[in-house]
């Protein structure tokens, strides 16, 4: 078997990992869903990207009232999506191509269709596997307590029996009770299903979410410990997992929401997870000393537990990048996922650019989301082909998560952008949306894509050394590596002088007239 382009073990210390959210990617069977016909039919493409891994968020049988999220069967791919022999031979043949699988697990919940919580409804004992409260009030009409739904709302939903029920998210996601054994034991035996299966890495969603304080009680923002966020009791759990990814040689990447530095490093010591998502970083506006802030911050945090930084420009939860930096640098709003208003592409593809030469040359795993690499822009989604929940149970505040979800423009003279539908795709595309075309920038050597493309395959001249930080202009983020690559990002509103090279190996844009380094760009130099 060929070996993947990281044949150390230690491989996801610096990959580059590629998120595919399947509905979205490629729709092999013309139904308008994505799906992993379509993945298969594009590995080649991703192949030519040099990517190490892909990340594939929820691919199981869901209703998806969350995108995927609810998860009804672990063990079964959605037949919107294939089948489970399409999933091992996408891993099988993704791994001929020397590119590792992540799949996504969502421990916190699982979905009202799975079979616990419809015998949990019907009486079951599986009615332990969750949290089920009287309410409170004369007639126990209110929640059992004030907590609130990370997607808007009560976090409690009443049953026609009277009983709560909750659910940090939707609904239709109802929370597991992690302390009875059978949730321990189901996920430990989903783990090994998959890495049986030959998956490489499992990425772990709202990681430092699924234990509760028994009692459930009300609680002051702030306070410590929480109710449901970071209890000690998680990190048993992890324990337990790591064991069972090192008899497979896996990985975990865990999506890890904590102000609190010395907390999230928990979550990396040796024994518990791999990876988990560096979010300060995604989240900084296009500003010099708070992008340079948010790196030393990262690299400062996982330094004590020897554990490699993640990089990520954007995910299918946030705002694209082209979109975002095109924006007031006003700092990043969680209501709307993204900054100020309004939007110049022009600006935001300039940015974004730039952006992915910088997180391309610092230490660690960079996630790059399908379709940052052909710069696409946020699509603006009628109202009445929104699916997010988030928008819904916000009253319409919230946006929603749609945008960054549109289905992938491949061929810019097919139907729908050769996303492969013979009917509109899932989600409905913009206008414009074939001169993103990935057929048409793979022709343009200025494009996007090439700048994808080139980066990673020039990304080890930056070697593994510690990040150091050379002296330059207010404005300006100059470092290096070790290997004698230096990468210069000017955020300044000036053209600024390139420290002494040799060679300039790559750029987001072309310098001026005077060899200077214009504003909103980027250059990989060779000492």
């Amino acid at each position: 078997m060929p070996q993947p382009r990281h044949a150390s073990a230690q491989w996801w210390r610096s990959a580059v990992i590629y998120q595919v959210y399947v509905r979205s990617f490629a729709d092999g069977d013309g139904d308008g869903t994505g799906d992993l016909a379509g993945v298969r039919a594009r590995l080649p493409y991703l192949a030519g990207l040099g990517v190490d891994a892909l990340w594939f968020t929820p691919w199981y049988v869901s209703p998806m009232k969350d995108g995927g999220y609810d998860v009804a069967d672990y063990r079964a791919i959605d037949p919107a999506f294939g089948t489970l022999v399409e999933a091992e031979k996408l891993i099988a043949e993704a791994r001929e191509l020397g590119i590792r699988t992540i799949v996504d697990i969502v421990p916190n919940h699982v979905s009202d269709q799975h079979p616990w919580f419809r015998s949990a409804l019907a009486g079951g004992p599986e009615r332990a596997l969750f949290h089920f409260r009287p309410g409170r009030g004369p007639h126990g009409e209110l929640p059992p307590n004030g907590w609130r739904s990370e997607f808007g709302g009560p976090a409690w939903s009443r049953l026609p029996d009277g009983d709560w029920y909750l659910h940090l998210f939707a609904p239709e996601q109802p929370d597991l009770d992690w302390s009875h054994p059978a949730v321990r034991q189901e996920h430990e035996d989903i783990l090994r299903f998959w890495f049986e299966r030959g998956v490489a890495g499992v990425r772990i969603d709202s990681a430092a979410l699924l234990v509760k304080d028994p009692d459930l009680p009300d609680f002051t923002e702030g306070e410590a410990p929480h109710p449901y966020v970071d209890r000690d009791e998680l990190h048993d759990v992890y324990r337990s997992w790591r064991a069972i990814a090192d008899e497979y040689g896996g990985i975990f990447v865990g999506e890890v929401w904590l102000p609190d530095t010395e907390r999230f490093a928990r979550y990396l010591r040796p024994d518990e997870l791999h990876t988990a998502f560096n979010f300060s970083f995604m989240t900084c506006p296009w500003d010099a000393g708070r992008l340079r802030g948010a790196i030393d911050e990262t690299i400062a945090e996982h330094a004590p537990v020897g554990a490699p930084a993640t990089w990520v420009l954007c995910n299918h939860d946030v705002t694209r990048t082209v979109t975002r930096y095109g924006r007031a640098d006003t700092g990043f709003d969680f209501a709307t996922k993204a900054f100020g208003t309004p939007t110049d592409l022009a600006l935001g593809t300039r940015r974004a650019r730039a952006a992915a030469l910088l997180s391309l040359a610092l230490p660690g795993a960079v996630y790059v989301y399908q379709g940052e690499e052909l710069g696409l822009p946020e699509a603006d989604i009628p109202l009445d082909r929104i699916e997010d929940p988030m928008h819904t149970r916000s009253g319409g505040i919230d946006p929603g998560r749609d945008g960054c979800r549109v289905p992938l423009p491949w061929a810019a003279e097919a139907p729908y952008a050769g996303f492969g539908s013979r009917e509109e795709p899932w989600l409905p595309q913009p206008a414009d949306w074939a001169s993103y075309a990935a057929d048409r920038q793979a022709a343009d050597p200025g494009s996007m894509l090439a700048l994808y493309r080139r980066a990673i395959e020039l990304r080890a001249a930056f070697g593994d050394g510690p990040l150091v930080w050379l002296p330059a202009p207010d404005g300006v983020l100059a470092f290096t590596r070790g290997r004698g690559a230096t990468c210069v990002v000017n955020l300044a509103d000036a053209p600024a002088d390139l420290p002494a090279h040799t060679e300039l190996l790559l750029g987001s844009g072309p310098l001026d007239t005077e060899g200077r380094l214009p504003k909103d760009t980027a250059v990989w130099l060779r000492a």
